[in-house]
């Protein structure tokens, strides 16, 4: 088992890289291989997959990144391919905190992640962190649909998130919001 490979990123395609060790060039699965520097010398974490049908090398910058892609796999239906999908579409800390505020909205924007899976995922890993949430991640689906009408209204999103994070504390319906936030909205 592989714990990191450090070598010069020689060659970044849409979903993997490839690292030169000594010679040997490993093909690494990355979630965003345009992280990577070509030509420059890096620090690889790796997950090594072995099936019947061969061995996969995945890789993360960092340990935080590895430690999610852990923990997904072990959930029912999610397998490597599409944990370094999940890491491909957010932060860490933003995936994190919507598994611990139960935000199965956020999840479900995910590519290939259904109502089912996000149910589940926030069923196998909610408490399993051990991390500071920042408030305006933990939000409903009522919160994100607000978001998402003010939006829709025309208001730039930069507006909207500001106005929004003074409301985050507050436990309102979608319309709630929106009344709360166009309030605040007419005064900037």
């Amino acid at each position: 088992m592989y714990s990191y490979i450090k070598g010069i990123i020689v060659d970044m395609r849409q979903d993997h890289i490839v690292v030169d060790n000594q010679g040997i060039g490993y093909l690494i699965y990355v979630s965003n291989p345009y992280q990577f520097q070509r030509g420059k010398e890096t620090l690889v974490y790796v997950y090594q997959q072995v099936k019947e049908d061969g061995i996969a090398l995945f890789g993360f910058l960092t340990l935080e990144e590895k430690d999610l892609f852990l923990k997904l796999i072990l959930v029912k239906g999610i397998g490597c391919k599409t944990a370094i999908g999940i890491l491909a579409t957010g932060d860490v800390q933003a995936i994190i905190s919507a598994i611990e505020s139960k935000n199965i909205s956020y999840l479900r924007k995910i590519p290939g992640i259904g109502l089912k899976a996000a149910q589940q995922i926030v069923l196998d890993l909610q408490g399993k962190f051990d991390v500071q949430i920042s408030p305006m991640l933990m939000t409903s689906v009522e919160f994100d649909e607000a978001i998402e009408v003010l939006i829709a209204l025309g208001y730039k999103k930069q507006d909207v998130d500001r106005v929004m994070n003074t409301l985050v504390h507050e436990t309102l319906d979608t319309n709630g919001y929106v009344k709360k936030a166009l309030g605040l909205l007419v005064k900037l």
